[in-house]
C-alpha cells in the first residue's frame, strides 16, 4: 500500500546527527530507535528523548511493534545515571521514560521506573513516564505513582475486538484498570493514553474506545496513524484521512478530555512536555541551555 502525501517525514540531518551520534557512542536506548519512531528527526532536533529503560527485549509479542522480542537482559545498575547525564547534556527540563515488558521480573520493572523518577527529580527535571501494565498489579501501579512523576501514561494502542490479535499478551480491560488505578489513587495526577488508526478498526469502535478512556479518568489522548516498522509487523488496513483525525479531536474535547491530539504522525511521547503544560494550563520557562549548545550544529540550514 503506498503512503499517501501526508505521512511523508522530511528532516535536516544537520540538526539531529548530534544528538544521534551521542545517543550510538553511549549506548543509549531509546524508543524512538527501537520503534522506529517516524518522528524521532524532530525530536531529536528539539532535544526531545523518550528513554527506553529495562533493556532492548520486550517479554510480549504485539503484532505492530518493532521492539525486538525474546529473552530480556539484565537490568543495568547504571541506568538512572546514564539517563541522568543524557537529559542535562541535552540540555533538556522534560524527559519521557518507557520500557520494554518485563514479565521475567517479579515486579514487572516498577521500582527501575521509580529510581529513574527519583533521579530526575533530584536534579529538577520534569518527568513523563509511559508504564506497561505491570500484569495489572495496582501495588506496582502505586510504586511508580509514589515516585511523582509529572506524567503517568499507558496506552490503550487500538480497540477491544483488536486486543487478542494485535496484544496477545495484553488486555484491554487490565489497561484500562491501570488507568482507573492511577487516577483513584492520586487525582490530580496527569494521566494519558493514546492508540493507533489503521489496524482495522471501525469508527464506532474508536469512539466507544475513548469513551472508555475517559471513563477510566484520562486527561491527555493522543491519536496516530499505525505505520508498519517492518515486513514482520502487522500490515496497515488502510491510511486514515486528516479529516478523520479531525473529527476525532473534536469528539474527544466533547467528551471531556484535557488535551487531544489526534492526527497522522502523532505519537503519544511526541510533544509531551507541550501536552502536559497545557494539560496542567501552566507556563514554565524555556529549557535549559545544552551543555554541548547543540544548536549551532543547525546554523548550517
Amino acid at each position: 500500500m503506498i503512503k499517501p502525501e501526508w505521512i511523508k517525514v522530511r528532516y535536516s540531518e544537520n540538526r539531529i546527527k548530534p544528538v544521534a551520534d551521542y545517543l550510538e557512542q553511549n549506548r543509549i536506548h531509546t524508543v524512538c530507535e527501537s520503534a522506529v519512531c517516524p518522528n524521532r528527526w524532530a525530536c531529536y532536533a528539539d532535544k526531545e528523548l523518550t528513554f527506553m529503560i529495562l533493556g532492548e527485549r520486550c517479554t510480549r509479542q504485539c503484532g505492530f511493534c518493532a521492539v525486538t522480542k525474546g529473552v530480556p537482559e539484565n537490568v543495568d545498575e547504571h541506568e538512572c545515571k546514564t539517563i541522568l547525564n543524557t537529559v542535562e547534556w541535552l540540555g533538556a527540563d522534560y524527559a519521557v521514560i518507557t520500557s520494554v515488558t518485563r514479565d521475567d521480573l517479579p515486579d514487572c520493572g516498577a521500582h527501575q521506573f521509580a529510581k529513574v523518577i527519583h533521579a530526575l527529580k533530584n536534579s529538577n527535571i520534569h518527568t513523563e513516564v509511559l508504564i506497561p501494565d505491570f500484569d495489572g498489579d495496582e501495588k506496582l501501579i502505586r510504586a511508580v505513582i509514589d515516585a511523582g512523576p509529572d506524567v503517568i501514561a499507558h496506552n490503550m494502542e487500538t480497540v477491544q475486538r483488536l486486543y487478542r490479535h494485535l496484544r496477545p499478551g495484553s488486555d484491554y480491560s487490565t489497561s484500562l484498570g491501570v488507568l482507573e488505578c492511577i487516577k483513584r489513587t492520586q487525582k490530580n495526577m496527569i494521566t494519558k493514553s493514546g492508540f493507533m488508526m489503521g489496524l482495522g478498526e471501525d469508527i464506532s469502535e474508536v469512539k466507544e474506545l475513548m469513551r472508555d478512556i475517559m471513563a477510566a479518568g484520562c486527561d491527555i489522548l493522543t491519536v496516530g496513524q499505525y505505520l508498519r516498522p517492518s515486513e514482520d509487523n502487522e500490515e496497515v488496513k488502510a491510511y486514515i484521512h486528516p479529516g478523520v483525525f479531525k473529527m476525532l479531536e473534536a469528539f474527544g474535547h466533547g467528551l471531556g478530555f484535557k488535551v487531544v491530539q489526534s492526527a497522522p504522525l502523532v505519537r503519544s511521547s511526541f510533544q509531551a512536555r507541550e501536552m502536559w503544560m497545557r494539560a496542567t494550563e501552566s507556563s514554565y520557562p524555556c529549557k535549559r541551555e545544552s551543555r554541548k549548545k547543540l544548536d549551532s550544529a543547525s546554523s548550517a540550514e
